[in-house]
């Protein structure tokens, strides 16, 4: 496998590990790792494909739902293939191919986020950023606290309002929070 795009990015000396699928390097601004898939992704789950296109049309598309000069609708090319993997902003287990990253940060999503959203189905999800967005003060949802394997979740300037969730106590892998700018 040629990584001499890796020395020209100056990120070899981070390398751990390639093999056919995976590259996985150690990020310079944290201590998670981070993982690009190489070739083709595994299919995911009809189930969360369907949960995903269900999530993306709860949301209108709206400019001012973000700040950031570099945001772009991540959902609005969701459904032209058939591979949910492929998506922008979504994340798939190369093993599984189950959903577990979704970043949607900065992406214009203007709704209210409830406890039904079909995002709580995703139960593989680890990582999780909705930052920049506009949730239309509505409260955290309680059934955040479902998604057990969270490591990650970042609410960041997203427009929510009320009481942090005591159900998110649950979260126990959780290694990253920010819910700066939620309103209470």
């Amino acid at each position: 496998m040629d990584v001499t795009w890796l020395k020209k990015l100056g990120i070899l000396d981070n390398f751990f590990k390639v093999d056919t699928a995976v590259i996985t390097i150690k990020a310079h601004h944290n201590h998670e790792a981070c993982s690009t898939s190489i070739g083709k992704p595994d299919l995911c789950h009809e189930d969360e494909r369907s949960a995903l296109l269900q999530f993306k049309h709860s949301f209108h598309i709206k400019k001012f739902a973000s700040g950031d000069p570099c945001a772009y609708p991540k959902v609005e090319s969701w459904g032209n293939a058939s591979d949910c993997c492929s998506w922008d902003g979504v994340e798939c287990d190369h093993n599984t191919g189950h959903v577990i990253g979704l970043d949607l940060s900065s992406s214009f999503l203007y709704a209210s986020i409830n406890s039904n959203s079909s995002l709580f189905s995703l139960v593989h999800l680890r990582r999780l950023n909705l930052a920049d967005n506009h949730f239309n003060y509505s409260q955290i949802p309680t059934a955040i606290g479902n998604l057990l394997r969270l490591r990650s979740l970042n609410l960041y300037n997203s427009f929510f309002s009320g009481q942090i969730p005591s159900k998110m106590s649950s979260l126990s892998q959780l290694t990253f929070l920010n819910l700066s700018g939620v309103l209470d």
